[in-house]
């Protein structure tokens, strides 16, 4: 038996695998009170408030600071700073989630890995609460930590869907997973709400209930990721590796990375996939990460409005995503991906023209968001892992896992120009239409078919 027949553990039985696939939703729930709580909704306002007093000093909520912060010899407008900060960790991430994808896949115990970054970002999103007055240069060294360390955590448990899934049933269980995250996340996200609307009758700040917020993703991350580290510890690593193993685990990872883009090439299919998912994503993401400062800077919302829409768009994100995951068994994961595409179209369009203080439409559009954000995100998941070759998931999963949530960077970089250049968050929104235009068209181009045949994986009854 050759290496690569054994890239697959068998799962004893279904019920076996069926309380596996239980267990691996669990770091859906953990990761998502980071997704949620710090990176969509709180870091980027907190930050940018913190960048404005240091900028601006006594500087009123509303009021736009146009003074710039000195960043490294540059000069950089408070207002772009959040975003900023997203494209250089993402840019880090390009490189170094591919060596850890490389690592992963030559690793016999990968729920140690996922263990490690998930603990070391958690880490790093509790030490957010440290982040006060002026102090704007930890929160930039916290967010590009703690990106990364969900990045690397993401490329694991990603890899993980595929022993763990067989191809037909793939796209119901990635879109559990997304669903079950969006509803742990909604969770914790009622709870921040409360404790910073009843910030008065508590005796705290609004900044120290912000604070206490960011510390609580970073415990409930830590905490559940325990469930899928302890449960899926019997899941081992693939060992299917083109590389000898005498050179180590790092050196024959590097080996191993090299060939990974030689081998791409003869992937078209998946390059082309890989292609779409850079510029698609990378809009969903940048209005994900972006809305938050958006709605307070440009549309004068409080926190409390802007954690409401979120807290609505993570419950109807919940069903948006088992939706899909239904939908998906009748017309095929690229039609539907294809069609989200388009409604997000609607959505930014729709953003460009909502009148400030609009909060009800505003409501509106969050509902629009959630139904297509979950459906989309877990239908390319499972359609991207029909399309990697086997026994080199995470090393695959670390190049998809590069334009994942939370590590866009084209679209902030995009958001953030237009933002330095022109001052005004409509024109910076309505410039994502580009990247969902461009993923949208690479995507109808892409030949799922032949991609998975290609990989050597067998083609499911619709895709």
């Amino acid at each position: 038996m050759t290496e690569a027949s054994t890239a697959y553990q068998a799962v004893p039985t279904p019920d076996e695998r069926e309380r596996l696939q239980r267990t691996w939703y669990w770091y859906d729930w953990a990761n998502s009170a980071y997704a949620t709580t710090v990176a969509a909704v709180l870091i980027s306002p907190y930050l940018t408030a913190v960048a404005k007093e240091a900028a601006c000093p006594g500087i009123a909520d509303g009021q736009t600071c146009h003074a710039d912060l000195d960043v490294l010899g540059v000069g950089i407008a408070p207002g772009s700073l959040a975003p900023f900060t997203i494209t250089v960790s993402t840019l880090l991430s390009a490189v170094v989630l591919i060596f850890v994808g490389a690592i992963a896949d030559r690793s016999p115990r990968p729920t140690r890995l996922l263990g490690g970054f998930a603990w070391a970002g958690a880490l790093t999103a509790c030490l957010m609460f440290f982040i006060t007055g002026t102090n704007w240069q930890l929160g930039v060294a916290l967010i590009i930590v703690s990106n990364l360390c969900f990045g690397a955590s993401l490329i694991v448990y990603d890899a993980l869907l595929v022993r763990l899934a067989p191809p037909d049933d793939r796209d119901r269980v990635s879109s559990r997973g997304w669903a079950f995250g969006y509803l742990g996340g909604g969770i914790l996200l009622a709870v921040n709400l409360a404790i910073i609307s009843l910030r008065d009758s508590l005796g705290i700040s609004e900044g120290m209930s912000v604070r206490i917020s960011l510390l609580s993703a970073g415990l409930w991350w830590a905490a559940f990721t325990i469930i899928p580290v302890l449960g899926l510890r019997s899941v081992t690593g693939t060992v299917a590796t083109p590389v000898e193993r005498s050179a180590g685990v790092v050196g024959g990872s590097l080996a191993q990375l090299a060939d990974t883009f030689r081998e791409l090439r003869r992937f078209p299919q998946t390059l082309t996939f890989l292609l779409a998912y850079l510029f698609f994503n990378d809009g969903i993401q940048t209005v994900v990460t972006s809305a938050s400062l958006y709605g307070k800077e440009e549309l004068g919302f409080d926190d409390t409005q802007l954690i409401v829409t979120i807290l609505l768009v993570q419950f109807v994100a919940f069903g948006g995503a088992l939706l899909f995951g239904r939908l998906a068994g009748s017309y095929g994961a690229t039609r539907l991906v294809l069609s989200g595409l388009a409604l997000w179209v609607v959505v930014v369009i729709a953003a460009f023209f909502l009148p400030e203080k609009a909060f009800g439409l505003w409501l509106v559009l969050g509902v629009g968001i959630g139904i297509v954000l979950g459906g989309t995100q877990a239908l390319s998941r499972s359609l991207y892992s029909q399309l990697i070759p086997r026994g080199r998931e995470s090393e695959f999963f670390s190049l998809y896992q590069a334009m994942e949530r939370g590590t866009s960077w084209f679209g902030t970089l995009l958001f953030g120009l237009v933002y330095q250049l022109a001052h005004s968050y409509r024109l910076s929104i309505i410039a994502l239409i580009l990247l969902f235009a461009i993923g949208g068209v690479l995507l109808a181009r892409c030949d799922v078919r032949e991609g998975i045949r290609a990989a050597g994986n067998p083609v499911p009854r619709v895709v």
